[in-house]
């Protein structure tokens, strides 16, 4: 018997992942660096199952079909590169190696051009979900060697989640790093969505004085609604979790965030690409600034702030907090497809706007059903160039507007970050202005640096020069970046 695809990295999502992989009647080969963990699974969750245990590489892929399929589950960065050379020998032309981590999608494409030179096939999956979504259907995001897809798509569609309408939240990405670019901007919107959701439990906890019980039903009924999301959802649980000694657990919980980098990752592509990711940016410094725990306890004894309590309508003010979290999410989400849009163009790839929403419908992370809309208005315009403009979310927006801008207001005046949420609204703000400040940031810039501007009495990409000092002489920078 061979196996119709094999798996090495037996941690927590690789072992999950084979077991829905079996589940769904598929053959599966299992290898782990240490091979102990191999024979206790298959003494263990894996027993009368239809699982191939390999005490070495070379046994795993003598174990598999043809084409082979070798998918790898690894810590990100010098292990993928090590497993690569490893497998390799033991491969045949048109065999397939498939990385399911979180692997920085440039590495992606170094190594998709590597493994190719070898008269192979490469695909670089961007998994999500965690260990119930790998174990019960996780989003799956392939990309890498077109010719590949066909070989493995009927295993990677099967096991992923599946939308209520059936539909699988897996589909061919793109070519080289396009599956892992768009795991990537995934875990930024990620970062954002918990960044805001955190800043409205902690308007509600210290701006409110509501207790763990009320804002669990506060987020129950948001459940229920427009935001109906995963992480809503768990932090509703989160919120009701007690301890058997009836202690919440949430309460007892330090305050440093920890990180693994693909948040970090998409901030800094959005610089490379010039493209304004603000919201995701400072999800990404919010958890830098959690980080400083000891810092921020001594500047609490130092610094201090306004003293103002709320004395308002503590339902209506919760209501604008759902309107500021709604509006700033899809702000989240557009600032995100903007920057998939500049990739598209600066990689050469070929996204499914559309496509990737539905991928994100179930399994993943940041499922909702906020996703069917954004589905939807890249159906209805592929060429769209933000969610912003798409008439749902400009009336949603509109709609949420007032609300949104009374909540930033109030944490000003109590003195409660929203940097997520502010950093939304600014950008909202800035996106609909005709007209910025720009202009004088220009003409700064060609005062100290002679970097010339543009005139608006002139057509785009011709550029002056003014002496401003009577110093300079005529001469400008040969170069102009925007």
């Amino acid at each position: 018997m061979k196996a119709d695809i094999g798996l090495i990295g037996m941690a927590v999502m690789g072992e999950n992942l084979v077991l829905n992989m079996e589940s769904k009647g598929f053959t599966v080969a299992v290898y782990n660096r240490t091979v102990a963990k191999v024979d206790s699974f298959i003494a263990g969750r894996g027993a009368g199952k239809n699982f191939i245990g390999a005490h070495s590489i070379k046994e795993f892929c003598a174990a598999l079909e043809r084409p082979r399929k070798v998918m790898m589950l690894v810590k990100a960065g010098g292990a993928v590169d090590s497993l690569i050379d490893q497998v390799i020998p033991h491969l045949e032309a048109g065999d397939i190696i498939v990385d399911g981590g979180n692997s920085h999608f440039p590495d992606t494409i170094r190594r998709a051009e590597y493994v190719e030179s070898k008269g192979l096939l490469y695909i670089g999956a961007g998994v999500s979900g965690g260990e119930e979504g790998a174990l019960l259907g996780p989003s799956i995001m392939p990309g890498g060697s077109a010719a590949a897809w066909d070989a493995v798509k009927p295993i990677f569609q099967k096991i992923c989640a599946q939308t209520e309408e059936g539909e699988p939240c897996c589909e061919w990405v793109g070519a080289d790093g396009a599956g892992h670019f768009v795991k990537m901007v995934h875990n930024g919107i990620e970062y954002g969505d918990m960044q805001m959701i955190c800043e409205t439990y902690q308007m509600m906890k210290e701006g409110l004085g509501l207790s763990n019980e009320e804002m669990r039903e506060v987020f129950a009924g948001w459940n229920e609604s427009e935001l109906d999301s995963y992480l809503v959802e768990i932090t509703r649980d989160i919120l009701g979790y007690k301890t058997d000694a009836g202690e919440a657990v949430i309460d007892s919980i330090l305050d440093a965030a920890g990180q693994k980098g693909t948040g970090k990752w998409t901030a800094v592509s959005a610089l490379d690409l010039g493209q304004p990711l603000t919201l995701i940016g400072e999800a990404v410094f919010a958890r830098c600034l959690s980080a400083l725990k000891e810092e921020r306890v001594e500047a609490a004894n130092v610094l201090s702030g306004p003293e103002a309590k709320f004395d308002g309508d503590k339902a209506a003010l919760i209501d604008d907090l759902k309107q500021a979290l709604y509006a700033s999410k899809i702000v989240s989400y557009a600032q995100g497809y903007q920057l998939m849009r500049e990739a598209a163009k600066e990689y050469g790839w070929k996204l499914n706007n559309g496509g990737i929403a539905l991928m994100w419908r179930g399994g993943c992370i940041i499922r909702s059903v906020f996703l069917g809309k954004i589905k939807e208005a890249f159906d209805t315009n592929p060429d769209l160039v933000n969610l912003l403009l798409d008439p749902f979310f400009k009336e949603a927006v509109e709609t949420a507007q007032a609300g949104w801008r009374r909540v930033i207001c109030k944490s000003v005046e109590l003195g409660i970050p929203m940097p997520a949420i502010s950093a939304a609204l600014a950008y909202f703000d800035g996106y609909r202005a005709a007209r910025l400040p720009a202009n004088l940031l220009q003409a700064q810039r060609d005062y100290f640096g002679a970097h010339t501007y543009e005139r608006l009495d002139k057509p785009r990409g011709e550029f002056f020069h003014t002496n401003w000092t009577g110093r300079g002489g005529d001469t400008a920078a040969s170069t102009y970046i925007v």
